[in-house]
């Protein structure tokens, strides 16, 4: 097994797979769920099929240049359900130009650029519809789109 050598110049012995978790049992993670959500907690347990245990978690909802946090408390998740879990790192200039808004003004823009997405759906559909071409969104594919 090879090691690898971390920012500060310390080995890191490195671990394949879901093992490779372990590292960051206790810090605070980002986790991206298949269904697009992100959470944000801190991992405190894992198991072979990665399922996580997060405490304190907040979902982030980001629309645009704005986003808004949901408390959720704790949090099981599982494994197949992770697409992205990694470290999170509030220092990152690029999360500070973005503008934090409130629980409900960020549910409320969420829900009107829902609403935005659908009706251009529709549109394309029509359009599709009306030269012959059968169209087919994402949203009606599912999982077997994938």
């Amino acid at each position: 097994m090879a090691n690898l050598v971390d920012d500060l110049g310390q080995e890191m012995l490195y671990l394949p797979g879901t093992a490779s978790l372990i590292q960051d049992i206790d810090k605070r993670v980002t986790v991206v769920l298949r269904d697009g959500r992100t959470l944000i907690g801190f991992l405190r347990s894992i198991d072979q099929f990665a399922n996580l245990l997060l405490t304190e978690t907040i979902e982030r909802i980001h629309v645009r240049e704005k986003y808004g946090d949901i408390e959720r408390g704790v949090f099981l998740i599982r494994g197949e359900n992770v697409v992205l879990c990694g470290e999170t790192d509030f220092r990152n200039h690029k999360f500070r130009e973005l503008k934090r808004v409130s629980q409900e003004e960020i549910l409320k823009i969420q829900a009107e650029e829902l609403k935005e997405k659908e009706e251009k759906q529709k549109l394309l559909k029509k359009v599709f519809q009306e030269r012959g071409v059968p169209y087919y969104s994402n949203d009606t594919l599912g999982d077997e789109g994938f």
